[in-house]
């Protein structure tokens, strides 16, 4: 702040006229400072009032330092200060940069990117916390969004297709926090997951025979562990004479079939009204006639919708669920019906569960940044009270080498799965070695 306020002080009413000051670019900085200074003297608490306070302010500020120019290099002047509060600021070369895949803003003096899989701090910052805002004013006002001390956070989606996840105060406390994960306009293809080891070429194809066979699959994982990317993947393998209709929170399913829908959920405006849940949506796409429903991610009640739909004759449907391992998943599914409202026994959802669900993919992080599928586990039905799995192909590590990348190896576990005659029936006879364990 002590830099932003001796620069205040050289740019007041009484600033000589016809001084070096008058050069364009040093009038452009101390204009844009002096606009940060005014915000974050304001503390505004909702990023959609920049849009009316910015434009004034710079004509004000620019007749308060009393420096005369020429009208075209007034107008010019004007013009570059406010296309300066037009922009991503300091992050525009991270939008633009396709080797990076996310972009973490923690205030205005931290932001981080993920390149291939690592968290890398850059030597990038903000103004000020009035510089953040300004940028998220940029970002959600296309979008007809908002965020303001009352609604503090918001999710959306850019024109582009990248997410953006925002935070400001009360709940940010330390500063605006600004998450984006970019839209890969080039979407990762099945050859290219197995070059990266994420998973083997056996298991490709046994995917592929389970997606093309129209059985129900969930993927799971952690944070950033590749769902999307994955489902996206698995989506592909559906046949194209086939009627798929997607559901997510913000559309990041770029199919390449011929018939897909695509349905996003929609905010409540600013008087809480018109909100569209994906739980609305999985009930009315049962209405649209679906031979695939594909839920980006179930988090909540649309769960227990999701499971009913695959056992009522939308076999071959998908979704992500956040989880932390296969056995979780599960468990994760019974919460979520159980937030549905409806008064239904855990055993009831559990058997739901077990007659609907076919499949878990569960991928991972790890600690080295590379993402793995860990494991593939088919859902084999009840035992008592319990959903039974059976592991059928399961990562293994064995250490860590000298530069911390994680070492293991995917292998099959040597069982079979119990719906061998459900990839029979549609023609996918996979050989017995997929299933054996390499031995060495």
């Amino acid at each position: 702040m002590e830099e932003h306020q001796d620069l205040s002080k050289n740019v007041g009413k009484n600033t000589p006229k016809n001084t070096p000051d008058t050069d364009l670019d040093h009038l452009r900085e101390q204009l844009i400072h002096r606009v940060y200074l005014e915000l974050e003297e304001k503390v505004l608490k909702s990023a959609t009032q920049f849009s009316g306070f910015i434009p004034n302010r710079i004509t004000s500020i620019y007749n308060e330092m009393a420096i005369k120019l020429p009208e075209t290099q007034r107008e010019k002047l004007l013009n570059d200060v406010s296309k300066h509060f037009e922009s991503f600021g300091p992050i525009t070369h991270l939008i633009d940069d396709p080797s990076i895949s996310e972009i973490m803003v923690n205030g205005p003096r931290q932001i981080f990117i993920e390149r291939n899989g690592e968290l890398i701090e850059t030597n990038l910052q903000f103004e000020n916390e009035a510089h953040v805002i300004a940028v998220i004013n940029y970002i959600l006002k296309p979008l007809g969004r908002f965020v303001d001390y009352d609604h503090p956070t918001v999710d959306a989606r850019l024109a582009d297709g990248s997410r953006v996840n925002i935070v400001i105060q009360p709940v940010a406390h330390k500063g605006p926090i600004i998450s984006i994960r970019k839209f890969l306009k080039d979407k990762l293809t099945i050859e290219q997951i197995i070059a990266l080891g994420t998973l083997t070429e056996s298991m490709a194809e046994f995917l592929h025979a389970c997606v093309a066979s129209r059985l129900n699959i969930i993927v799971s994982g952690n944070t950033s562990s590749g769902k999307t990317t994955l489902l996206n993947i698995l989506s592909r393998f559906i046949p194209n004479n086939e009627r798929i209709i997607t559901i997510e929170d913000s559309a990041e399913l770029n199919l390449p079939q011929n018939h897909v829908v695509s349905l996003e959920m929609k905010p409540a405006n600013l008087q809480g009204e018109g909100l569209v849940t994906i739980r609305d949506l999985v009930r009315n796409s049962l209405r649209m006639r679906p031979d695939r429903i594909i839920v980006g991610e179930c988090r909540g009640s649309e769960a227990l919708d999701m499971l009913q739909a695959m056992n009522t004759g939308h076999e071959g449907s998908l979704t992500t669920v956040h989880s932390n391992s296969p056995r979780d998943t599960i468990s994760r599914i019974e919460t979520m019906a159980l937030m549905s409202g409806l008064e239904l026994p855990v055993r009831a959802i559990r058997h739901q569960i077990a007659s609907a669900v076919h499949l878990i993919v569960h991928a991972m992080r790890l600690s080295d940044g590379t993402r793995k599928i860990t494991s593939i586990c088919e859902v084999v039905g009840m035992e008592g009270e319990v959903v039974t799995l059976m592991d059928l192909f399961r990562f293994t590590q064995t250490g860590v080498d000298a530069n911390g990348k994680i070492l293991g190896d995917i292998q099959p576990t040597g069982l079979r799965p119990q719906f061998t005659r459900n990839l029979e029936a549609y023609g996918y006879k996979l050989p017995p070695k997929i299933f054996i364990p390499v031995k060495g």
